[in-house]
Protein backbone atom coordinates (compact mmCIF):
# COMPACT_ATOMS: atom_id res chain seq x y z
CA UNK A 1 0.00 0.00 0.00
CA UNK A 2 1.26 3.25 -0.36
CA UNK A 3 -0.19 6.60 0.87
CA UNK A 4 -0.92 9.54 -0.68
CA UNK A 5 -1.66 13.01 1.30
CA UNK A 6 -3.38 16.13 0.24
CA UNK A 7 -2.59 19.27 2.29
CA UNK A 8 -5.84 21.57 2.07
CA UNK A 9 -9.48 20.41 2.23
CA UNK A 10 -11.20 22.85 0.11
CA UNK A 11 -12.49 21.79 -3.30
CA UNK A 12 -8.75 21.24 -5.21
CA UNK A 13 -7.74 19.08 -2.28
CA UNK A 14 -10.96 17.15 -2.22
CA UNK A 15 -10.86 16.31 -6.11
CA UNK A 16 -6.99 15.88 -5.74
CA UNK A 17 -7.88 12.93 -2.72
CA UNK A 18 -10.93 11.55 -5.12
CA UNK A 19 -8.87 11.19 -7.84
CA UNK A 20 -6.42 9.50 -6.58
CA UNK A 21 -8.71 7.36 -4.61
CA UNK A 22 -10.56 6.10 -7.60
CA UNK A 23 -6.95 5.70 -9.60
CA UNK A 24 -5.59 4.06 -6.67
CA UNK A 25 -8.38 2.56 -4.75
CA UNK A 26 -5.68 -0.08 -2.49
CA UNK A 27 -3.84 3.07 -1.66
CA UNK A 28 -4.61 5.01 1.70
CA UNK A 29 -5.16 8.85 1.19
CA UNK A 30 -5.16 11.24 4.02
CA UNK A 31 -6.79 14.65 3.85
CA UNK A 32 -5.26 17.26 6.27
CA UNK A 33 -6.89 20.08 6.78
CA UNK A 34 -6.04 23.17 9.24
CA UNK A 35 -9.63 24.22 10.25
CA UNK A 36 -12.48 22.50 11.44
CA UNK A 37 -15.05 21.99 8.18
CA UNK A 38 -13.89 20.96 4.55
CA UNK A 39 -14.47 23.38 1.64
CA UNK A 40 -12.44 25.94 1.92
CA UNK A 41 -13.50 28.99 0.47
CA UNK A 42 -17.18 27.16 -0.48
CA UNK A 43 -19.19 27.79 2.70
CA UNK A 44 -22.92 28.36 2.96
CA UNK A 45 -25.09 29.05 5.73
CA UNK A 46 -29.01 28.58 6.61
CA UNK A 47 -30.75 31.17 5.38
CA UNK A 48 -34.23 31.75 6.98
CA UNK A 49 -34.30 27.71 6.96
CA UNK A 50 -32.64 27.13 3.07
CA UNK A 51 -28.80 26.53 2.81
CA UNK A 52 -27.75 29.28 0.69
CA UNK A 53 -24.22 29.96 -0.25
CA UNK A 54 -21.92 32.35 0.86
CA UNK A 55 -18.73 31.41 -1.28
CA UNK A 56 -19.17 30.88 -5.01
CA UNK A 57 -23.02 30.77 -5.55
CA UNK A 58 -22.72 28.94 -9.14
CA UNK A 59 -19.85 27.07 -11.61
CA UNK A 60 -19.67 27.63 -15.02
CA UNK A 61 -21.80 25.01 -17.37
CA UNK A 62 -20.43 24.96 -20.42
CA UNK A 63 -16.81 23.92 -19.75
CA UNK A 64 -17.31 20.65 -18.59
CA UNK A 65 -15.33 20.02 -14.90
CA UNK A 66 -17.54 20.93 -12.31
CA UNK A 67 -21.17 19.49 -14.09
CA UNK A 68 -19.28 16.29 -14.72
CA UNK A 69 -17.43 15.80 -11.28
CA UNK A 70 -21.49 16.59 -9.53
CA UNK A 71 -22.68 13.96 -12.26
CA UNK A 72 -20.35 11.49 -11.29
CA UNK A 73 -21.48 11.79 -7.68
CA UNK A 74 -24.55 11.41 -8.67
CA UNK A 75 -25.83 15.09 -7.81
CA UNK A 76 -28.88 16.76 -9.87
CA UNK A 77 -28.04 20.10 -11.05
CA UNK A 78 -30.16 22.84 -11.09
CA UNK A 79 -29.71 25.78 -14.17
CA UNK A 80 -30.57 29.39 -13.78
CA UNK A 81 -33.78 30.68 -14.47
CA UNK A 82 -31.95 33.84 -15.42
CA UNK A 83 -28.52 35.47 -15.75
CA UNK A 84 -29.49 38.69 -17.25
CA UNK A 85 -27.69 41.21 -14.94
CA UNK A 86 -27.44 44.96 -15.02
CA UNK A 87 -24.54 47.53 -14.38
CA UNK A 88 -25.04 49.98 -11.98
CA UNK A 89 -23.67 53.15 -12.97
CA UNK A 90 -24.06 56.93 -11.71
CA UNK A 91 -26.47 57.76 -14.65
CA UNK A 92 -28.59 54.72 -13.83
CA UNK A 93 -28.45 51.19 -14.67
CA UNK A 94 -28.10 49.44 -17.89
CA UNK A 95 -28.09 45.84 -19.40
CA UNK A 96 -25.16 44.27 -19.64
CA UNK A 97 -24.76 43.84 -23.14
CA UNK A 98 -24.10 39.91 -24.69
CA UNK A 99 -21.49 38.94 -26.54
CA UNK A 100 -18.42 40.06 -24.34
CA UNK A 101 -15.57 38.51 -23.76
CA UNK A 102 -15.18 39.24 -20.09
CA UNK A 103 -16.32 42.31 -20.46
CA UNK A 104 -14.27 42.78 -23.41
CA UNK A 105 -16.13 43.82 -26.52
CA UNK A 106 -16.18 41.89 -29.93
CA UNK A 107 -17.30 45.34 -31.99
CA UNK A 108 -19.38 48.61 -31.20
CA UNK A 109 -22.91 46.62 -31.41
CA UNK A 110 -25.10 47.05 -28.64
CA UNK A 111 -22.71 49.29 -26.14
CA UNK A 112 -24.95 52.57 -26.94
CA UNK A 113 -26.81 52.16 -24.06
CA UNK A 114 -23.49 51.43 -21.91
CA UNK A 115 -21.16 53.91 -23.25
CA UNK A 116 -21.22 57.57 -23.98
CA UNK A 117 -21.76 58.45 -27.85
CA UNK A 118 -17.92 59.31 -27.64
CA UNK A 119 -17.29 55.96 -25.77
CA UNK A 120 -19.00 53.82 -28.89
CA UNK A 121 -17.08 56.01 -31.23
CA UNK A 122 -13.71 55.02 -29.59
CA UNK A 123 -14.79 51.25 -29.57
CA UNK A 124 -15.58 50.91 -33.31
CA UNK A 125 -12.38 53.35 -34.15
CA UNK A 126 -9.85 50.43 -32.45
CA UNK A 127 -9.96 48.40 -35.43
CA UNK A 128 -8.74 51.63 -37.56
CA UNK A 129 -5.60 51.85 -34.69
CA UNK A 130 -1.83 50.97 -35.38
CA UNK A 131 -1.59 47.45 -35.70
CA UNK A 132 -1.75 45.68 -32.42
CA UNK A 133 1.84 44.38 -30.84
CA UNK A 134 1.11 42.07 -28.10
CA UNK A 135 4.76 40.42 -27.09
CA UNK A 136 4.79 40.60 -23.05
CA UNK A 137 2.69 40.35 -20.57
CA UNK A 138 0.46 43.92 -19.35
CA UNK A 139 -2.13 45.13 -17.39
CA UNK A 140 -5.86 44.57 -18.57
CA UNK A 141 -6.41 47.83 -17.80
CA UNK A 142 -3.51 49.19 -19.31
CA UNK A 143 -3.84 47.58 -22.87
CA UNK A 144 -7.69 48.29 -22.95
CA UNK A 145 -7.74 52.27 -22.04
CA UNK A 146 -5.15 52.23 -24.78
CA UNK A 147 -6.93 50.51 -27.39
CA UNK A 148 -11.10 50.79 -26.19
CA UNK A 149 -10.67 53.84 -24.04
CA UNK A 150 -11.76 54.24 -20.29
CA UNK A 151 -15.25 54.06 -20.30
CA UNK A 152 -14.95 49.69 -21.60
CA UNK A 153 -12.25 49.24 -18.29
CA UNK A 154 -14.78 51.25 -15.93
CA UNK A 155 -18.14 50.31 -17.68
CA UNK A 156 -17.54 47.04 -18.94
CA UNK A 157 -14.55 44.81 -17.73
CA UNK A 158 -14.05 46.31 -14.39
CA UNK A 159 -17.46 45.40 -12.86
CA UNK A 160 -16.62 41.36 -14.44
CA UNK A 161 -13.86 41.28 -12.78
CA UNK A 162 -14.23 42.88 -9.53
CA UNK A 163 -16.42 39.56 -9.22
CA UNK A 164 -14.48 37.22 -10.45
CA UNK A 165 -10.97 38.09 -8.95
CA UNK A 166 -12.05 40.84 -5.90
CA UNK A 167 -9.12 42.74 -8.24
CA UNK A 168 -8.69 45.80 -10.18
CA UNK A 169 -8.61 45.64 -14.05
CA UNK A 170 -5.16 48.08 -13.93
CA UNK A 171 -3.67 45.25 -11.87
CA UNK A 172 -4.42 42.65 -13.02
CA UNK A 173 -2.63 40.11 -15.62
CA UNK A 174 -4.03 40.03 -19.65
CA UNK A 175 -2.00 36.64 -19.85
CA UNK A 176 -3.76 35.32 -16.44
CA UNK A 177 -6.81 36.94 -16.37
CA UNK A 178 -7.95 36.38 -19.72
CA UNK A 179 -5.58 33.81 -21.31
CA UNK A 180 -8.01 33.27 -24.46
CA UNK A 181 -7.90 36.37 -25.86
CA UNK A 182 -4.49 36.52 -24.73
CA UNK A 183 -3.52 33.71 -27.06
CA UNK A 184 -4.80 35.13 -29.97
CA UNK A 185 -3.65 38.88 -29.32
CA UNK A 186 -0.37 38.44 -31.29
CA UNK A 187 -2.07 36.75 -34.47
CA UNK A 188 -4.40 40.15 -34.61
CA UNK A 189 -4.15 43.42 -35.36
CA UNK A 190 -6.93 44.84 -33.45
CA UNK A 191 -8.02 43.96 -29.93
CA UNK A 192 -11.52 43.68 -31.22
CA UNK A 193 -10.71 41.15 -33.93
CA UNK A 194 -8.52 39.36 -31.11
CA UNK A 195 -11.71 39.00 -28.75
CA UNK A 196 -14.17 38.09 -31.93
CA UNK A 197 -11.56 35.36 -32.49
CA UNK A 198 -11.64 33.89 -28.87
CA UNK A 199 -15.20 33.91 -28.14
CA UNK A 200 -15.76 31.89 -31.39
CA UNK A 201 -13.09 29.47 -30.64
CA UNK A 202 -14.56 29.02 -27.38
CA UNK A 203 -18.69 28.36 -28.71
CA UNK A 204 -16.16 25.58 -31.35
CA UNK A 205 -15.00 23.95 -28.56
CA UNK A 206 -18.08 23.98 -26.47
CA UNK A 207 -19.77 22.65 -29.66
CA UNK A 208 -17.21 19.20 -30.11
CA UNK A 209 -17.10 18.86 -26.07
CA UNK A 210 -20.86 18.81 -25.47
CA UNK A 211 -22.91 18.64 -28.82
CA UNK A 212 -23.87 22.06 -28.81
CA UNK A 213 -22.33 25.86 -27.84
CA UNK A 214 -25.65 26.73 -26.25
CA UNK A 215 -27.01 25.82 -22.80
CA UNK A 216 -27.22 27.32 -19.24
CA UNK A 217 -23.74 29.02 -18.70
CA UNK A 218 -24.06 28.81 -15.37
CA UNK A 219 -25.18 25.74 -12.71
CA UNK A 220 -25.85 24.93 -9.25
CA UNK A 221 -27.04 22.20 -6.61
CA UNK A 222 -30.29 22.09 -4.60
CA UNK A 223 -27.82 22.52 -1.41
CA UNK A 224 -25.64 25.11 -2.82
CA UNK A 225 -22.22 24.44 -4.41
CA UNK A 226 -20.86 24.32 -0.83
CA UNK A 227 -22.46 20.78 -0.98
CA UNK A 228 -20.36 19.80 -3.62
CA UNK A 229 -17.11 19.17 -1.03
CA UNK A 230 -19.71 17.64 1.39
CA UNK A 231 -20.52 14.37 -1.84
CA UNK A 232 -16.16 14.21 -2.19
CA UNK A 233 -16.16 13.73 1.26
CA UNK A 234 -18.97 10.89 1.37
CA UNK A 235 -17.01 9.55 -1.60
CA UNK A 236 -13.57 8.69 0.14
CA UNK A 237 -12.90 6.20 2.49
CA UNK A 238 -14.48 6.84 6.53
CA UNK A 239 -11.62 9.10 7.74
CA UNK A 240 -9.78 10.00 5.08
CA UNK A 241 -10.47 14.04 6.15
CA UNK A 242 -8.56 14.87 9.39
CA UNK A 243 -10.00 18.46 10.22
CA UNK A 244 -7.76 20.70 12.75
CA UNK A 245 -4.71 19.26 11.64
CA UNK A 246 -2.46 21.32 10.08
CA UNK A 247 0.85 20.23 8.31
CA UNK A 248 3.97 22.14 9.86
CA UNK A 249 7.03 21.04 8.22
CA UNK A 250 7.94 18.94 4.50
CA UNK A 251 11.08 17.23 3.86
CA UNK A 252 12.56 14.61 1.56
CA UNK A 253 13.42 11.33 2.81
CA UNK A 254 14.46 8.31 1.83
CA UNK A 255 12.00 6.49 -0.22
CA UNK A 256 9.73 9.69 -0.24
CA UNK A 257 8.54 13.09 2.04
CA UNK A 258 8.04 12.90 5.27
CA UNK A 259 5.41 15.71 7.19
CA UNK A 260 4.93 16.74 10.56
CA UNK A 261 1.21 17.53 11.39
CA UNK A 262 -1.24 18.08 13.93
CA UNK A 263 -0.69 20.07 17.57
CA UNK A 264 1.05 16.67 18.77
CA UNK A 265 4.00 17.23 15.66
CA UNK A 266 2.73 13.80 14.34
CA UNK A 267 5.22 12.35 11.65
CA UNK A 268 3.60 10.99 8.45
CA UNK A 269 5.62 9.46 6.04
CA UNK A 270 4.06 9.89 2.00
CA UNK A 271 5.19 8.28 -1.23
CA UNK A 272 2.96 11.47 -2.49
CA UNK A 273 2.24 14.77 -1.41
CA UNK A 274 -0.33 17.47 -2.96
CA UNK A 275 -0.32 21.05 -1.76
CA UNK A 276 -3.85 22.53 -2.72
CA UNK A 277 -3.50 25.45 0.46
CA UNK A 278 -3.25 29.00 -0.66
CA UNK A 279 0.07 30.50 -1.54
CA UNK A 280 1.55 32.16 1.30
CA UNK A 281 1.08 28.98 3.47
CA UNK A 282 2.67 26.45 0.58
CA UNK A 283 5.35 28.69 0.37
CA UNK A 284 6.18 28.31 4.32
CA UNK A 285 5.41 24.55 3.73
CA UNK A 286 7.74 24.07 0.79
CA UNK A 287 10.76 26.38 1.78
CA UNK A 288 12.81 22.88 2.46
CA UNK A 289 12.03 20.85 -0.12
CA UNK A 290 11.37 23.52 -2.84
CA UNK A 291 13.29 26.70 -1.68
CA UNK A 292 12.87 27.64 -5.45
CA UNK A 293 9.02 27.60 -5.34
CA UNK A 294 9.46 30.31 -2.32
CA UNK A 295 9.95 33.68 -3.98
CA UNK A 296 7.10 33.31 -6.53
CA UNK A 297 4.87 31.67 -4.46
CA UNK A 298 4.95 34.79 -1.84
CA UNK A 299 4.79 37.28 -4.81
CA UNK A 300 0.75 36.35 -5.41
CA UNK A 301 -1.28 38.50 -3.31
CA UNK A 302 -4.68 37.97 -2.08
CA UNK A 303 -7.42 39.98 -1.74
CA UNK A 304 -10.10 39.75 1.39
CA UNK A 305 -14.09 40.24 0.87
CA UNK A 306 -17.04 39.46 2.66
CA UNK A 307 -20.84 38.06 1.71
CA UNK A 308 -23.66 39.33 3.34
CA UNK A 309 -26.32 37.17 2.65
CA UNK A 310 -29.97 38.73 2.76
CA UNK A 311 -33.60 37.59 3.39
CA UNK A 312 -36.16 39.55 3.10
CA UNK A 313 -40.30 39.26 2.51
CA UNK A 314 -41.61 38.23 -0.49
CA UNK A 315 -42.02 41.73 -2.98
CA UNK A 316 -42.11 42.42 -6.90
CA UNK A 317 -38.76 43.58 -8.38
CA UNK A 318 -37.52 44.03 -11.75
CA UNK A 319 -36.64 41.33 -13.99
CA UNK A 320 -32.99 40.20 -14.02
CA UNK A 321 -30.49 37.69 -11.60
CA UNK A 322 -29.13 41.24 -10.21
CA UNK A 323 -26.26 43.82 -10.54
CA UNK A 324 -22.69 44.64 -11.17
CA UNK A 325 -21.37 47.36 -9.43
CA UNK A 326 -18.27 48.96 -10.49
CA UNK A 327 -15.71 51.60 -8.84
CA UNK A 328 -17.14 54.44 -10.93
CA UNK A 329 -20.59 54.01 -9.51
CA UNK A 330 -19.21 55.13 -5.58
CA UNK A 331 -20.80 52.59 -3.98
CA UNK A 332 -19.79 50.21 -1.18
CA UNK A 333 -20.89 46.80 -2.45
CA UNK A 334 -19.31 45.79 -5.58
CA UNK A 335 -22.21 43.32 -6.93
CA UNK A 336 -25.85 42.14 -5.69
CA UNK A 337 -26.78 38.55 -6.70
CA UNK A 338 -30.99 38.18 -6.78
CA UNK A 339 -30.99 34.55 -5.98
CA UNK A 340 -34.42 34.22 -5.27
CA UNK A 341 -35.10 35.69 -9.49
CA UNK A 342 -32.11 33.27 -10.36
CA UNK A 343 -32.30 30.11 -8.87
CA UNK A 344 -35.98 28.45 -8.89
CA UNK A 345 -34.81 26.23 -6.05
CA UNK A 346 -34.13 29.39 -3.76
CA UNK A 347 -38.14 30.85 -4.84
CA UNK A 348 -41.40 29.71 -3.58
CA UNK A 349 -41.67 30.35 0.01
CA UNK A 350 -42.78 33.79 0.14
CA UNK A 351 -38.85 35.20 0.94
CA UNK A 352 -36.64 36.69 -1.49
CA UNK A 353 -33.21 35.93 -1.05
CA UNK A 354 -30.27 38.18 -1.64
CA UNK A 355 -26.46 38.02 -1.25
CA UNK A 356 -24.20 40.75 -1.65
CA UNK A 357 -20.17 41.28 -1.52
CA UNK A 358 -17.96 43.88 -0.20
CA UNK A 359 -14.00 44.37 -1.05
CA UNK A 360 -11.89 44.67 -3.45
CA UNK A 361 -7.66 44.35 -3.45
CA UNK A 362 -6.00 47.38 -1.57
CA UNK A 363 -9.26 48.53 -0.99
CA UNK A 364 -10.41 46.47 1.81
CA UNK A 365 -10.11 49.54 4.41
CA UNK A 366 -14.13 49.38 4.79
CA UNK A 367 -13.89 45.45 6.04
CA UNK A 368 -12.28 47.42 8.90
CA UNK A 369 -16.03 47.99 10.16
CA UNK A 370 -17.19 45.49 13.27
CA UNK A 371 -19.84 43.05 11.22
CA UNK A 372 -23.16 44.29 12.91
CA UNK A 373 -22.28 48.01 10.89
CA UNK A 374 -20.71 46.57 7.43
CA UNK A 375 -24.04 44.43 7.27
CA UNK A 376 -25.82 47.69 8.18
CA UNK A 377 -24.49 49.16 5.62
CA UNK A 378 -24.82 46.37 2.96
CA UNK A 379 -28.07 45.28 3.33
CA UNK A 380 -28.96 50.39 3.48
CA UNK A 381 -27.15 49.74 -0.29
CA UNK A 382 -28.90 46.87 -1.32
CA UNK A 383 -32.46 48.13 -0.42
CA UNK A 384 -31.81 51.30 -2.27
CA UNK A 385 -30.62 49.52 -4.99
CA UNK A 386 -33.20 47.37 -5.81
CA UNK A 387 -35.30 49.63 -4.08
CA UNK A 388 -37.73 47.53 -2.27
CA UNK A 389 -40.52 48.78 -0.60
CA UNK A 390 -40.32 46.02 2.38
CA UNK A 391 -36.73 47.20 3.45
CA UNK A 392 -36.40 45.15 6.60
CA UNK A 393 -34.76 42.14 6.50
CA UNK A 394 -36.16 38.77 8.48
CA UNK A 395 -32.45 37.19 8.20
CA UNK A 396 -29.03 38.39 7.45
CA UNK A 397 -25.57 36.53 7.82
CA UNK A 398 -22.26 38.29 7.15
CA UNK A 399 -19.28 35.67 6.23
CA UNK A 400 -15.77 36.93 6.29
CA UNK A 401 -13.49 35.95 3.54
CA UNK A 402 -9.44 36.85 4.72
CA UNK A 403 -7.15 36.78 2.20
CA UNK A 404 -9.94 34.86 0.18
CA UNK A 405 -8.93 35.46 -3.62
CA UNK A 406 -5.79 35.30 -5.04
CA UNK A 407 -4.87 38.10 -7.41
CA UNK A 408 -2.97 37.40 -11.26
CA UNK A 409 -0.93 40.36 -11.50
CA UNK A 410 1.22 41.08 -14.52
CA UNK A 411 4.36 38.02 -14.05
CA UNK A 412 1.72 36.03 -12.97
CA UNK A 413 2.38 33.14 -15.87
CA UNK A 414 5.80 33.23 -14.86
CA UNK A 415 5.51 33.04 -11.60
CA UNK A 416 3.53 29.66 -12.03
CA UNK A 417 5.85 28.39 -13.81
CA UNK A 418 8.79 28.82 -11.45
CA UNK A 419 6.57 27.29 -9.20
CA UNK A 420 5.92 24.19 -11.12
CA UNK A 421 9.43 23.74 -12.25
CA UNK A 422 10.51 23.87 -8.65
CA UNK A 423 8.26 21.51 -7.58
CA UNK A 424 8.53 19.20 -10.65
CA UNK A 425 12.33 18.51 -9.27
CA UNK A 426 10.90 17.04 -6.22
CA UNK A 427 9.97 13.31 -6.72
CA UNK A 428 6.07 12.60 -5.61
CA UNK A 429 5.40 16.34 -4.67
CA UNK A 430 2.63 18.44 -6.54
CA UNK A 431 1.07 21.63 -5.83
CA UNK A 432 -2.44 22.64 -7.48
CA UNK A 433 -5.37 25.45 -6.13
CA UNK A 434 -6.44 28.75 -7.14
CA UNK A 435 -3.02 30.35 -6.48
CA UNK A 436 -2.54 28.96 -10.13
CA UNK A 437 -4.32 28.55 -13.23
CA UNK A 438 -7.68 29.76 -12.52
CA UNK A 439 -10.13 30.77 -9.58
CA UNK A 440 -13.07 29.42 -10.46
CA UNK A 441 -14.49 25.47 -9.34
CA UNK A 442 -14.11 24.37 -12.43
CA UNK A 443 -9.98 25.50 -13.04
CA UNK A 444 -9.42 24.06 -9.25
CA UNK A 445 -11.29 20.81 -9.91
CA UNK A 446 -8.91 20.51 -13.58
CA UNK A 447 -5.86 21.76 -11.60
CA UNK A 448 -6.71 19.14 -8.50
CA UNK A 449 -6.72 16.11 -11.62
CA UNK A 450 -3.93 17.21 -13.77
CA UNK A 451 -1.57 17.70 -9.94
CA UNK A 452 -2.56 14.21 -9.43
CA UNK A 453 -1.67 12.71 -12.98
CA UNK A 454 1.31 14.14 -12.99
CA UNK A 455 2.21 11.95 -9.61
CA UNK A 456 0.60 8.61 -11.18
Amino acid sequence: MSRCVVVGAGITGLTAAYAWHREHPGDEVVVLEAGDRVGGKLGRVELAGTWYDTGAEAVLARVPEAVALMAELGLETVAPRTTSASVVLPSGRHRLPAGTLLGVPTSAEGLDDLLSADGVARVRAERSLQPLHFDADRTVGGLLRERLGDEVVDRLVEPLLGGVYAGQADRLSVRATMPALAARLPRHDSVLAAAAAARDAGARSREAAAGSPEGPVFATLPGGVASLPLALVEALPPGTVRLRTPAHTLRRVPGGLELTVGADREVLAADAVVVTVPAGKAARLLADVAPDAVEPLTGIPYASMAVVAMAFPGQELADGSGLLVPPVAGRLVKGVTISSQKWPHLDGDGLLRVRSSVGRYLEEEQLQRSDDDLTAAVVAEVVELLDLPRPEPVETHLVRWGGGLPQYLVGHVDRVAQVRAAVAEVPGLAVAGAAYDGVGVPACIRDARRAVATLT
